[in-house]
């Protein structure tokens, strides 16, 4: 019991450690719409069921999901993808805004935002409507566009994070990724330290090189089929995929039970969705087992393989094909295959659900996957937490988001340590700062009085827990801010103060200091990043030297306009005024 606490603490670890890390997004979005109705008789024109719409709910779908996911999880999200100029684009707008997302969609005009609309009647789908053309290229004007806001959005990521950012490319096959796009990417891979790649069709990256990709098992045999054909392969187990008139599946690993295709049989079961009983089937002397969107399995007499096994067996060759250093094979409700440089190959295992309650789990997983690895997190316990990550969103029909305080739930992290912030004293801080360090972590200190806290100062708090892992806001006390402002501040006492610095997400810890300088603090913190508001250039911060002595260093942050305590304060005080004279009483 003690080594499995001690495991989950290490996991949760893991999950504070990518807090804030920068994160974009680019690729294929769409807006997903649930409609849920009621049914309870025929219409008389058809054996279909009428239905009576009772609520509708729209989530971020694609790569937007992904983002969200990021987002979510406690990453800095940004998303640049093309999106339509219509009504699902502004839809698609508002998810990403409520998530927390930095929207940096290209908006354009005559290509309409991918849809994906799901009709369900008691959990159950009945029918999706698909909205949104393949075929629909971005033309060359949409090409320029999107690389300059892939280029902005870039070069934003990493100033706000310091370093540079992580790169995750989500290619549905919906047009959005275009030949002038991918060779941008693979022009300027320097600029990314992970890249993440989910793709229909991974033989379109190859040189892109990502750190991990994720296919499907449908997309992997497709992979695989394509750089077996016109040459003989072992005898053994073979993966073949063959698509009809060149169809593309979208969606989970798709198979049924029945003869290979070509050989003169019509394919047995429904497609769409996986079948019982599909991944562990009893092969044939003849080799015509399983298939299902083109893929077939041959192995010898008498075996009997399952798609894990199947995978685990190609892993290899698959991190030689797509040229990346980790290959996770999700099999939807059989969980995944991981395999890494080491050659090791990582089983996880999911929980049998609803295909309703499944959509988007990839997103969630490829979304963990990808911060556990940009966290220098061993593939292991990116592994398990990605897992993990997908198998906690799927409790319920609808678009799966994992949010980072439900992933740490299911590790037991205790919520005062993992997910709040908290006031400190100063030997506290020590040894608090010292264990962030121990484990890697880059720690922020900034200061103030916070006297009146207000949307300028939130702004500001927030890029400045972008810079590193760990804020810690050092407040002045009621003395030092008489002291520095006069006889009559503090407006609110430092205890209000602390508590409301302390709610706010973006900062971890709050220690009050009773001198008019930090200093003493900041010899104790040793922070790698020392912050000020203002518009002076770091030099002249008083606390520079002392900062750069320790190896620290300090970065300045512009104030909102209109946005600051004596400005609150004067606006208070003149309305005081307007309401007592004898004119505002008449009013």
């Amino acid at each position: 019991m003690a080594g499995a606490a001690a495991e989950k603490r290490r996991l949760a670890s893991v999950v504070e450690s990518w807090r804030g890390r920068p994160v974009l997004i680019l690729g294929d979005a769409m807006l997903d719409e649930w409609r849920f109705a009621e049914s309870d008789r025929l219409c008389r024109e058809a054996p279909a069921p009428v239905l009576t719409l009772r609520r509708r709910i729209s989530a971020a779908g694609g790569a937007a999901n992904t983002a969200v996911n990021v987002a979510a999880l406690g990453g800095r999200a940004a998303l640049v993808a093309p999106v339509g100029a219509d009504a699902a684009g502004d839809e698609l707008h508002d998810c990403l805004d409520r998530a927390g997302v930095w929207d940096r969609t290209v908006s354009l005009h005559g290509r309409p935002t991918a849809v994906k609309r799901r009709m369900l009647a008691g959990n159950q789908i009945l029918l999706r409507e698909d909205s949104g053309d393949p075929d629909d290229l971005l033309d060359e004007e949409g090409v320029t566009r999107l690389l300059t806001a892939l280029d902005r959005a870039t070069e934003e990521l990493r100033a706000a994070g310091g370093e540079a950012p992580t790169l995750v490319v989500c290619d549905y096959a919906l047009g959005g990724l275009p030949t002038g796009v991918r060779g941008w990417l693979v022009a300027n891979r320097d600029r990314y330290a992970t890249v993440a790649l989910d793709a229909h069709d991974l033989a379109d990256w190859r040189g892109l090189a990502p750190t991990v990709v994720t296919p499907s098992f449908a997309e992997a045999s497709r992979l695989l089929a394509r750089a077996a054909a016109g040459s003989t392969r072992p005898v053994g187990t073979d993966l073949h995929l063959d698509h009809p008139d060149g169809e593309v599946s979208d969606g989970p690993s798709e198979l049924t039970v029945g003869v290979a295709p070509g050989e003169g049989a019509a394919r047995l079961g429904p497609t769409g969705e996986p079948t019982p009983g599909e991944g562990r089937v009893a092969m044939t002397g003849d080799g015509l087992s399983v298939t299902g969107t083109g893929v077939t399995v041959n192995a010898g007499a008498g075996d009997e393989v399952d798609r894990a096994t199947l995978a685990e067996s190609r892993l290899a060759e698959l991190r030689e094909h797509t040229g990346a250093e980790v290959v996770a094979v999700t099999l939807d409700t059989d969980g995944a295959v991981v395999g890494g440089p080491d050659g090791e190959r990582r089983r996880s295992h999911s929980t049998p659900v609803p295909a309703s309650h499944a959509v988007g789990a990839g997103d969630a997983y490829l979304a963990a996957m990808t911060l556990a690895l940009a966290a220098d997190a061993p593939l292991p316990t990116a592994a398990q937490l990605a897992q993990l990550a997908a198998t906690i969103t799927v409790s319920d029909t609808g678009t799966c988001v994992c949010r980072r305080e439900d992933l740490l739930a299911a590790l037991d992290a205790p919520r005062g340590t993992a997910d709040r912030s908290t006031p400190v004293g100063a030997e506290e801080l020590a040894t608090i700062v010292d264990e962030h360090r121990r484990a890697g972590r880059s720690v922020v200190f900034t200061n103030g009085c916070f006297d009146v806290l207000h949307p300028g100062h939130v702004r500001y708090l927030a890029q400045a827990r972008a810079l590193g892992d760990l804020l810690v806001v050092a407040v002045n006390s009621d003395g030092s801010v008489r002291r520095l402002k006069g006889a009559d501040r503090p407006v609110n006492p430092v205890e209000d103060r602390v508590t409301l610095l302390a709610a706010l997400a973006c900062v971890d810890h709050v220690v009050i200091f009773e001198e008019d300088s930090p200093a003493r603090l900041i010899e104790v913190v040793r922070p790698d990043v020392y912050v000020k508001g203002g518009d002076y250039p770091p030099e002249m911060v008083p606390e520079a030297p002392l900062v750069r002595r320790l190896g620290g260093q300090v970065r300045t942050l512009g104030y909102v306009p209109d946005r600051s305590t004596s400005a609150i304060i004067d606006r208070i005080r003149s309305h005081g005024q307007d309401v007592s004279s004898p004119v505002a009483g008449q009013a």
